[in-house]
């Protein structure tokens, strides 16, 4: 049986991590907020760490939009250090020898 040819894998896709973290944090703290005024009512009924389940998640979501922000800056710092650095190369590679043509130069 012929074996089928491997695929080279594709490049990983990049999202918007820093709007999906961020909506889900607000959507936390909005949790909160809701069952805030029903505080004693879920006391009453064993569930009265809810909202503070809420407000921890928010907390946590505003760590990780931090992270991710940070996360998101030190991509684009790499990315232009190499757009730089290949730049750079290229530069060099095309001036050659005191500026000769590297068409024109001899070894």
């Amino acid at each position: 049986m012929p074996k089928t040819p491997l695929h080279p894998s594709p490049p990983p896709l990049e999202a918007n991590d820093v709007a999906i973290v961020g909506g889900g944090t607000v959507l936390w703290f909005i949790a909160f907020l809701a069952l805030l005024p029903f505080q004693g009512s879920l006391s009453a009924h064993g569930h009265g760490t809810w909202p503070w389940i809420c407000l921890s998640g928010g907390l946590l979501g505003l760590i990780g939009l931090w992270y991710c922000r940070a996360r998101r800056d030190a991509i684009a710092r790499g990315r232009a250090a190499e757009a730089a650095e290949a730049a750079a190369h290229t530069a060099e590679r095309t001036t050659g020898d005191e500026g000769q043509d590297p068409a024109t130069r001899s070894d």
